[in-house]
């Protein structure tokens, strides 16, 4: 059985449609031979042009073959004869392979324009798509056939639903903008000429969508009526009372009005990303994804603008107790913060805002129009008042303006605390509230404000500071009243408190009243304006304290040959104050709060160098004095030591040490001595008494040493136990200070080392020194490591044995 006929594919369309042109009745098929042969002619011409396309294609690749196989040959001459290709081949050459590269970059060039005219058509495509739904919006709704109720409904979707096509648009032109900054960014007039037209859509389209807002809520019975007679219930809250119908109008509008906000904030985050940015905007906010609600969403906001305005009648009673004002507004927060948190929480949620707080929100927006009620009404009163009364001053002025800072400094808190509320949120009080949050941000705007609030507080902690420092109680030192039997291992050297540093009672109201001022100054919201106003208040007050100090220091005059009591107290008194003071403003450098706040990341290093300078500049005052005051005392004393030599010995007893008394010369300077050390250890504190000792046992060491005119001066046994007497009463003067306090004068202590040599030892160590190869050696084997060998050679050379 034969099979069938396979059945015949059908044409394509193009072939489909150009036969219904033709023949679209039976008449037509008369025409069928004429049609063919126009067919076939057309066929024909366009096989000679495809033959003649064929010729000149196969010329141009003969051309380009011959050109290539020329180039090979003069490459190989080139080669082969090692000359070199003269001017005018090079020329030739030149001339022939110039074409090429200007070819590619003509194509690349045709290219380009290809690209930036459809990048063009689809951006006007895409913003006269926006310009469109705009405007569209702007004009009359359509009309509705419906009941008025019916109608009005329809109109509000149609306009929601036009607002987020608008949205949408935006979007894409947004997508398509960023598409070509990062692909060809210098195509900057075209993307210039974008934002310019959907910035002139947006500045229509933005108070159309605020306006149909306010109606929304307007007719849903924002906002609700603020007079109450009982203050301790709650006012009613309309969106909480909202029915199924409403909720779901209001919520369309809500979400509609979010979107526009975060299409325009991603417009201005693009803007600076793609902008040459400087320092300053690389702190922007605009840098995370919801950046364009720092200061507050405007659906929430324009649910505040109508509740302000009621709200104001009240403040303009309470001009002069400004505490009512900031209560006002934390009651209207607080009453609304539940139905604020029920309704909106969840629409901003819908519209995956991630990380946005209703509540914050809101409390930024009440936060936002106080500030501004502030701006307007209550600041420049006070600054009026303040600037009458500049230069005579005026307390009830300051006092206003303390009072209105505090009552500010009290409701960021509170209001911080509700819009944490019921948020897992760390809230880092060091580094203030966050701009939008905090009242304090009124001072952003008005760094002059500021200034005076600054002024004022150091002029209120100047005036309690004056006081105080009347009082001469206040300037007494609590020196403790040591006993000779301490040694340096049972003093205190690790000090921290005021007691520590036995600083007067002024220095810790000083430091209570700085610290108050730092602690009112971490309220502002960010850290230019902290610096600012530390600098001008706490940091000038601390100046102006350690000022006092180094005056009252000058004025005591230290003698160079005696130290008056007083002196001595009060110098040290002020030294003990500087100490401390610097302790506490290292310790406040290390706080976080204080971090990169000045120069090299300290607030205070001016200040901390400054103290270090004041009290190592009269530290090094009263080591002068002591030294100088024992050096007028024991001057005749340390002449004449050696003169003992020439005395007759009468009785083995006086070669007998215990027996032998110190030289009556020397002590009347013990004695001072004694009564200096003796007080100092009670007026300084630790640390400096330390270091002040010392430097007295090492000046008396090098002053006794070099006074003494060895090799000149000849001592007898009887000589040189004298003087290691008189040197042992010295070394009783810092031993309750130090076990081993001949390590502090070891120059003395050496000497008399060599002095109470056996002879036939110190003849030994005589030739030796005048070895240089075994001089060093002999000295470290003696124990001696301060003489040198010429010095040790004198010492031993003044000696002079008996027998």
């Amino acid at each position: 059985m034969p099979s069938p006929p396979r059945p015949l594919r059908p044409p394509p369309a193009s072939v489909r449609g150009f036969l219904d042109a033709h023949f679209a009745s039976p008449d037509d098929l008369a025409a069928a031979p004429a049609l063919a042969e126009l067919l076939r002619r057309e066929c024909a011409g366009l096989d000679a042009s495809l033959r003649r396309a064929e010729a000149r294609l196969a010329a141009a690749a003969a051309s380009w073959l011959a050109r290539s196989a020329e180039a090979r040959a003069d490459l190989r001459r080139v080669r082969s004869r090692g000359v070199r290709v003269g001017a005018e081949d090079e020329g030739a050459e030149a001339a022939r392979t110039v074409g090429l590269p200007a070819l590619v970059r003509e194509i690349q060039r045709i290219d380009t324009i290809r690209l930036y005219a459809e990048a063009t058509l689809q951006l006007e495509g895409l913003v006269g798509n926006l310009e469109d739904v705009a405007f569209s919006i702007i004009r009359q709704a359509p009309k509705f056939n419906l009941s008025s109720i019916l109608r009005k409904s329809n109109e509000t979707k149609w306009k929601q639903g036009k607002l987020l096509h608008a949205v949408d648009a935006v979007r894409d032109i947004e997508r398509e903008l960023v598409r070509i900054s990062t692909s060809r960014p210098q195509w900057t007039n075209l993307v210039m000429a974008v934002d310019s037209r959907v910035d002139k859509t947006l500045s229509i389209l933005r108070p159309q969508a605020l306006t149909d807002y306010r109606a929304l809520l307007a007719s849903l019975g924002w906002p609700p009526s603020l007079s109450s007679q009982d203050t301790e219930n709650q006012i009613p809250n309309p969106l909480v009372l909202m029915n199924k119908e409403n909720k779901e109008r209001y919520s369309q509008s809500f979400q509609a009005l979010c979107a526009l906000q975060h299409v325009q904030g991603n417009r201005e985050l693009r803007l600076c990303q793609t902008a040459e940015v400087t320092p300053a905007l690389a702190d922007l906010k605009y840098f995370n994804r919801t950046a364009c609600f720092d200061n507050g969403l405007w659906a929430i906001d324009e649910l505040v603008h109508p509740i302000a305005s009621r709200m104001e009648y009240h403040f303009a009673k309470w001009s002069e107790q400004p505490e009512f004002i900031f209560t006002l507004v934390y009651k209207i927060t607080k009453d609304f913060m539940d139905g604020v948190d029920d309704v909106l929480q969840p629409l901003i949620d819908q519209a995956r805002l991630v990380g946005l707080s209703a509540k914050e929100s809101w409390v930024t927006g009440m936060v936002k129009m106080l500030v501004g009620y502030l701006e307007r009404q209550i600041f420049p009163a006070l600054v009026c008042s303040y600037q009458d009364h500049a230069t005579v001053g005026k307390p009830e002025v300051d006092s206003s303006w303390m009072h209105l800072n505090d009552v500010m400094i009290s409701f960021d808190k509170r209001m911080q605390l509700l819009a944490d509320s019921g948020i897992q949120k760390i809230v880092s009080l060091s580094e203030g509230l966050s701009r939008s949050l905090s009242a304090f941000s009124i001072y952003t705007e008005h760094p002059d404000w500021l200034q005076i609030w600054a002024d004022v507080e150091l002029s209120s902690a100047q005036d309690k500071l004056k006081s105080e420092m009347e009082d001469e109680t206040n300037w007494s030192c609590s020196g403790q009243h040591d006993q000779f039997g301490h040694m340096e291992n049972s003093m205190k050297f690790l000090l921290s408190t005021r007691e520590d540093y036995k600083a007067p009672p002024v220095c810790e109201f000083v430091i209570k009243t700085a610290l108050s001022m730092v602690e009112r100054g971490r309220a502002l919201p960010n850290r230019g304006m902290q610096i600012q106003y530390n600098r001008s208040s706490s940091v000038r007050f601390l100046n102006d304290f350690f000022l006092v100090l180094r005056e009252r220091c000058e004025a005591l005059q230290l003698s160079n040959t005696a130290l008056e009591d007083q002196s001595l107290s009060k110098t040290s008194c002020a030294i003990n104050a500087a100490r401390y003071c610097e302790n506490v403003l290292r310790e406040w450098d290390e706080d976080t709060t204080f971090l990169d706040m000045g120069p090299q990341g300290s607030l205070f290093t001016d200040e901390i160098s400054f103290l270090v300078k004041l009290g190592t500049n009269y530290l090094e005052q009263i080591l002068s004095s002591v030294l100088l005051e024992f050096e007028d005392l024991s001057w005749e004393y340390v002449q004449n030591i050696g003169s003992w030599s020439g005395q007759t010995i009468l009785d083995d007893q006086t070669l007998d040490e215990e027996n032998a008394g110190v030289s009556p010369g020397f002590v009347a300077s013990l004695d001072v001595l004694t009564d200096r050390t003796t007080k100092l250890k009670r007026y300084l504190n630790s640390k400096d008494f330390l270091d002040l000792w010392r430097s007295v046992a090492e000046g008396l060491d090098y002053f006794i040493y070099s006074s003494i005119r060895w090799g000149e001066v000849s001592f007898s046994d009887p000589g040189a136990i004298q003087l290691r007497v008189d040197t042992k009463a010295l070394l009783h003067i810092f031993r309750p200070f130090c076990s081993r306090p001949e390590a502090f004068l070891p120059f003395l202590s050496e000497s008399l080392k060599l002095l109470t040599m056996k002879k036939s030892d110190a003849q030994c160590l005589l030739e030796m020194l005048m070895d240089d190869m075994k001089s060093d050696n002999c000295l470290k084997h003696q124990g001696l490591h301060h003489v040198n060998a010429s010095q040790a050679a004198k010492i031993l050379s003044s000696r002079k044995f008996c027998g």
